[in-house]
């Protein structure tokens, strides 16, 4: 394995974030939830919980409140686990993939879906994949016993896949180490003008107002946000040292792949990224600065 002073400083996660975008489109688009309605589910807040879950089986309010993290449990349970007696974690998880590849084929054509820059994208994302760690990490370790799909698009969404489970599954370790519950760590990362907007959270992950303004007091009586609801200095340390642990935690992939690896990956992500963004791919509104 590649030595860690072989990667420039935050490449891994630079490479992740312009990863990340390629496997979140499908959430936002319209293909996501007419292929759940003929899977059976037909009500998009059940549609994501079982996409995103269905890879662990028909697990319960409380796994997906715990792998999640930062959902209000009282919303899950309002579908889950109801929502199973209608459909399969197979038929989900064939009609995700059927979501993501038309989705995908609409936002970039089939010149780029076809592509060899495709097909080496999903290549060396796989291979950064293959690094991943599975103790402590349910929701990447599920999603690598899938079998990885034959078409380069497709195989590249999966690994872009793993790689946000993997990079997102350390994080959760980082943000129950900074005692920070699910809807503080929402208020923290909305301050930092990155994260979702503060409408976009109270709009999908199901907490009121009153919840938030809850949050807030919890994170002023720690000295982690003001009166505006910014992050003081002490929460902007916060933030950075989150982000520090979750890079050490997620620096497999990456050291796997070698630097030479990762700095194609991300010029090849960048590019894909950006079609799909410019493709109109992510509702502004949902989103911070």
């Amino acid at each position: 394995m590649t030595s860690h002073s072989a990667l420039p400083e935050r490449a891994g996660r630079t490479c992740h974030n312009v990863i990340n975008p390629f496997h979140s489109t499908h959430y936002f688009a319209p293909e996501l939830p007419a292929e759940m309605a003929k899977a059976g589910v037909d009500d998009p807040k059940a549609g994501y919980f079982v996409c995103r879950s269905a890879a662990m089986g028909a697990v319960g309010p409380g796994t997906v409140a715990a792998t999640f993290y930062n959902f209000k449990y009282d919303l899950i349970a309002r579908h889950l686990p109801e929502v199973w007696k209608k459909t399969t974690p197979q038929n989900v998880l064939d009609a995700r993939l059927r979501a993501a590849d038309a989705t995908l084929r609409r936002l970039l054509g089939d010149e780029a879906v076809m592509s060899p820059e495709m097909a080496e994208a999903a290549e060396l994302a796989l291979r950064a994949a293959e690094a991943g760690t599975r103790r402590a990490r349910p929701l990447y370790a599920a999603h690598a016993d899938l079998p990885v799909p034959d078409a380069p698009h497709l195989a590249y969404w999966h690994a872009a896949t793993l790689l946000r489970e993997h990079r997102g599954d350390g994080h959760l370790v980082a943000l129950l180490d900074a005692e920070l519950d699910g809807l503080e760590a929402l208020v923290t990362h909305t301050a930092t003008g990155r994260g979702m907007s503060h409408r976009g959270v109270l709009s999908t992950r199901g907490w009121s107002e009153e919840d938030w303004q809850a949050a807030q007091e919890r994170l002023r009586s720690r000295g982690l946000l003001d009166g505006e609801g910014h992050l003081t200095e002490a929460g902007v340390r916060l933030r950075k040292d989150l982000e520090e642990t979750t890079d050490r935690l997620d620096r497999a992939p990456y050291e796997h792949l070698g630097a030479a690896g990762v700095a194609r990956l991300t010029e090849l992500a960048t590019g894909f990224t950006t079609a799909v963004m410019n493709a109109g791919a992510f509702p502004a509104a949902l989103f911070g600065k």
